[in-house]
């Protein structure tokens, strides 16, 4: 059985559907569907079982065993970088995480689960390193701090263990993420609804629209935490991006180019967001890289016509 927490959001999903592509069926999504329009995102996938994530916590914080566990892979979480509410975003992200370290730990099965590039906060440098981390939001806070509970342990545990920090990630099975989904989905819906895109105008130095993130396709990340469960003797904390920046420019032209018609209208960069935002973030990729994973990561160029080719041929969940 492989076990994927979050597994009905927007990376678990493609995670479950990548197993699938694999004839990997059996395994028990881990979630909490308050919100029941995330099991759309499953309804094209087999698994074995469902789990509801308090369940699931009580169960594993109570030492059951599930029978022969190959992996957990650990995508659940508060991923509002807007929730200020400490306590419920530790107890979600850092509590529920450490818990699940100690069971898989104890019975030595590969533990990946999902850090965030968000503990570097402004950068401007994104290697894992401690002296490059500044967490601004709760969210990053408790992905940093697990990060930090995880590094002295490492050397002591005798199965797998990878943190992976994910840059920007954008992709089908999004749309239950509202104003939290990508600027490729509220692009796409911009200009279906008015024919232009919104950007930000200058800020931090950068031109209109000319801030740069690390923009990742969402089958680029499934595809290299399907080789880290591929080569278990792989552990440690790695960022996860393309390993390179593009502007928010180049994502709009490209989301225009392939709606064939549209327009950039910049908009005044709002000041509850200044000193606040990321104007700029690119993968260091040289840990990853030394593993061994020579994944080659698709530019917005390609994977935004991809993303938007299956948004329009899943026309009811766009």
């Amino acid at each position: 059985m492989i076990i994927v927490t979050g597994g009905a959001g927007f990376i678990g999903s493609n995670l479950v559907h990548g197993l699938n592509a694999r004839g990997i069926t059996d395994i028990l999504v881990v979630d909490d569907l308050t919100d029941g329009r995330k099991c759309l995102n499953l309804a094209d996938a087999d698994i074995r079982d469902y789990a509801d994530k308090d369940d699931f916590l009580r169960r594993i914080q109570a030492g059951e065993d599930f029978g022969p566990v190959e992996a957990v892979f650990h995508e659940g979480a508060c991923s509002s970088t807007t929730e200020w509410d400490g306590r419920y975003v530790m107890a979600v992200n850092y509590e529920y995480s450490k818990a699940l370290l100690a069971w898989c730990t104890a019975r030595k099965v590969p533990l990946l689960y999902a850090s965030s590039a968000s503990v570097y906060g402004m950068g401007p440098v994104f290697r894992e390193a401690r002296e490059h981390e500044r967490p601004l939001n709760m969210y990053a806070y408790s992905k940093f701090l697990f990060d930090c509970h995880l590094r002295p342990l490492l050397a002591g545990i005798g199965s797998q263990v990878v943190g992976l920090r994910y840059f920007n990630v954008y992709g089908p099975r999004e749309q239950h993420k509202g104003s939290m989904a990508s600027v490729a989905y509220h692009f796409h819906k911009q200009l279906r609804e008015s024919g232009r895109v919104r950007l930000f105008e200058g800020s931090d130095g950068y031109g209109p629209g000319e801030q740069r993130r690390d923009f990742i396709h969402v089958d680029d990340l499934v595809a290299v935490k399907l080789w880290l469960f591929d080569h278990p003797g792989v552990s440690g904390i790695f960022n996860l991006g393309t390993g390179r920046a593009q502007s928010f420019n180049d994502v709009a032209h490209a989301a225009i180019d392939w709606h064939g018609s549209g327009s950039i209208e910049y908009i005044p960069f709002p000041d509850t967001l200044k000193g606040r935002y990321q104007s700029f973030t690119e993968a260091d990729l040289a840990a990853l890289r030394a593993t061994g994973c020579t994944h080659a990561f698709m530019p917005v160029e390609e994977g935004v016509p991809r993303y938007l080719e299956w948004l329009a041929a899943n026309a009811t969940e766009s």
